[in-house]
């Protein structure tokens, strides 16, 4: 008898939820929007899943009664003490009784698209995020906290500190750097003096869409944009080293898997890391995120329902064949 089982990737922008068989065999896409609960409150988190989850079930002759395993990856959940109060959102939602787990977001792309389920997933978009997973199934991480707890290189702390050259360059404390030209036209500021007034007074924004920017100027050679990519490789790379020492994969092969626009932006963000990681750990293999991390909440469900490792990995395997269009 087929074996059917429910993934759920809850974002802060939005929320995916897979239904897939044991082979791996994806049978629909579920689809709603923001699931934080930090943002939006746990019963309205409870009714995105939800929704998401009977957009999928409508696309098949399934009801939630054929699922044997579910996984679900949320956003913004760090701490074992969120778990009660989050399930109880979701079986509120949903008539689940079935084995399931549930974890931070950031675990999804690294399970949907390590090659053999362990590893490190790097994230690096508007904020950042580092979890690892070894063979024996124990996570790692950062807080998730991003600048608060000293964690830095998203595309709103490298903008932030972009922002710092520029005032160096009007009070005189650094040189001239492209960036000031870059975040003039941005903003629409008439001068230099009158962005840095604009900025200021919070009459201009620079938020992490202007990351490009900073992509832009290093590509033409300006030596500070040079630097701020020099200081995201760095500062990137500690979070895997410190999150392969925690899970004690320091002298294993594993897989990093890259998350988030910011390797997209500029493939030389990927070579800073590898230069970082790499004099710590020699044996690292260094994966896009092909697979959506919906792929990964459905191997999620696959081990909590006991499927067999061999059969997880063929199915994540297909689905990693098969997926990558699900994430667009």
């Amino acid at each position: 008898m087929t074996k059917y089982f429910l993934g759920v990737d809850v974002g802060g922008t939005k929320t995916h939820a897979i239904i897939a068989n044991e082979r791996g065999e994806i049978l629909a896409l579920g689809k709603a929007g923001s699931g934080n609960p930090g943002g939006i409150g746990y019963d309205q988190f409870g009714a995105v899943v939800a929704q998401a989850v009977h957009h999928a079930l409508s696309q098949t002759n399934l009801t939630i009664k054929h699922i044997s395993g579910a996984g679900f990856g949320v956003a913004g959940y760090d701490w074992l003490s969120q778990k009660a109060k989050t399930w109880q959102a979701l079986t509120t939602a949903l008539p689940l009784t079935i084995p399931h787990e549930v974890v931070n977001d950031a675990v999804l792309g690294l399970l949907a698209n390590a090659r053999h389920g362990w590893g490190i997933s790097l994230v690096a978009g508007t904020g950042n995020n580092c979890w690892g997973r070894n063979q024996r199934g124990e996570y790692g991480r950062m807080t998730g906290h991003g600048s608060e707890m000293g964690e830095f290189a998203g595309g709103s702390d490298l903008v932030a500190r972009a922002v710092y050259y520029v005032s160096y360059e009007w009070t005189g404390r650094g040189q001239p750097t492209a960036l000031t030209q870059a975040f003039i036209k941005k903003t629409g500021a008439k001068n230099l003096d009158d962005l840095i007034e604009g900025l200021t007074e919070k009459r201009y924004l620079l938020e992490a869409d202007s990351a490009p920017l900073v992509f832009s100027c290093a590509a033409q050679g300006d030596q500070a944009a040079l630097d701020l990519l020099r200081w995201a490789g760095d500062e990137l790379g500690e979070m895997v080293i410190a999150v392969a020492r925690q899970i004690g994969v320091i002298h294993s092969a594993p897989d990093v898997v890259l998350i988030g626009g910011l390797f997209k932006g500029t493939p030389s963000l990927k070579t800073l890391v590898a230069e970082k990681v790499n004099s710590v750990i020699p044996k690292v293999t260094y994966l896009p995120m092909q697979a959506p991390p919906a792929v990964g909440a459905v191997v999620l469900a696959m081990e909590q329902a006991k499927l067999e490792p061999y059969a997880i990995q063929n199915a994540r395997i297909e689905m990693q064949i098969k997926a990558a269009s699900l994430s667009k």
